[in-house]
């Protein structure tokens, strides 16, 4: 399956985490891109950086999106560019 592409940052109990996590694995099974999920409360510096805005989207290790997952806009971000 190779690398991750996908990271979604989450934490236990946090509701809109569920919504999230469901949404990526649609993305998933439309595009065959790895994920994987990091409950943020693991690593103090994700804790610091993201634990306001979970759940959040990252894509190649970029900051895609938080609260919510913006599941057309993922899916055209993870298709590659038709060569011109």
């Amino acid at each position: 399956m190779g690398e991750a592409r996908i990271t979604l940052l989450t934490r236990p109990g946090c509701h809109l985490c569920e919504f999230a996590r469901e949404a990526v694995a649609r993305v998933h099974a439309d595009t065959g891109a790895a994920w994987v999920e990091v409950d943020v409360e693991s690593d103090p510096e994700l804790e610091r950086e993201y634990g306001g805005r979970i759940p959040v989207v990252l894509l190649d290790g970029r900051e895609h999106s938080y609260f919510r997952v913006e599941e057309d806009r993922l899916r055209h971000d993870l298709t590659p560019a038709e060569p011109r």
